[in-house]
């Protein structure tokens, strides 16, 4: 099995582009530098997005590529927001108020149904995302490290 394994890995890795390997540690180096709080990130994260898109678009997986487009656009207004911040200061880390919080969880819920439904019936790709998953969660956290404190009125 773990031969299997390693057969499978070493011909997966003789079959990626160099387009893709560069794009796959790009989006990772974008994760680790979000957790940091680096507005190079969008850097990253755009560049990244972009190889993809090539990627995807070659491979005949519209949607794919069409998704990482809006990330590479995200990833502008990222930077964008990011170097703008309040007053001309650093853009803090701060909280959503829990409506903001509803309204985007279903809107991201329904454009993964509508997404799902065009991904399963006309590509065949599979949207593995584990890693992306973990970093996430430790960006998270590390980024609620960095929240203020709130002030509490003693008396």
């Amino acid at each position: 099995m773990i031969s299997d394994l390693s057969v499978q890995l070493v011909s997966a890795w003789r079959d990626t582009s160099w387009a893709e390997i560069i794009a796959a540690a790009l989006a990772v180096a974008y994760l680790l530098l979000a957790i940091r709080q680096r507005i190079e990130c969008w850097v990253a994260a755009f560049v990244s997005s972009c190889l993809y898109v090539w990627v995807f678009f070659g491979a005949h997986l519209y949607m794919e590529s069409a998704l990482n487009a809006f990330y590479a656009a995200m990833a502008v207004y990222g930077f964008w927001q990011w170097q703008q911040g309040r007053d001309g200061e650093a853009l803090a880390v701060c909280r959503w108020p829990i409506a903001r919080h509803v309204a985007g969880a279903i809107g991201i819920v329904a454009l993964s149904m509508v997404s799902s439904y065009y991904l399963r019936r006309f590509t065949p790709a599979m949207l593995l995302f584990g890693l992306y998953l973990v970093l996430i969660v430790i960006g998270m956290r590390q980024w609620r490290r960095t929240l203020p404190r709130p002030a509490y009125a003693v008396g």
